[in-house]
């Protein structure tokens, strides 16, 4: 996963037909897990884009988003917000959430 500032989400978001930003803090836990279920995504689906963001540095997005906690997955599909993921159950779950 690259990471991504906001400019770079909004731009992937509106020239994708299926775009994901995973938020995370460095501190979390959950975070950690939730990071490697990706890596595994992302090595499934190396044409996914996804990327990744410290919440920390992109505020913005929490505040655009309204983000409540992390970790978190927006999904985009067509420039337009479809789904905030804050429960990664598992890589199978994911998978069905990004296709």
């Amino acid at each position: 996963m690259n990471n991504w500032t906001n400019e770079m989400w909004k731009r992937e978001q509106a020239a994708e037909p299926l775009a994901a930003f995973y938020l995370y803090t460095p501190m979390c836990g959950t975070c950690n897990v939730a990071t490697k279920m990706l890596t595994v995504i992302e090595a499934m689906r190396p044409d996914l884009p996804v990327g990744k963001a410290d919440l920390n540095y992109v505020q913005e997005v929490a505040i655009d988003h309204e983000i409540e906690s992390v970790p978190c997955l927006l999904i985009h599909r067509k420039g337009k917000p479809m789904e905030k993921i804050y429960a990664f159950q598992s890589v199978p779950y994911l998978l069905e959430k990004l296709s």
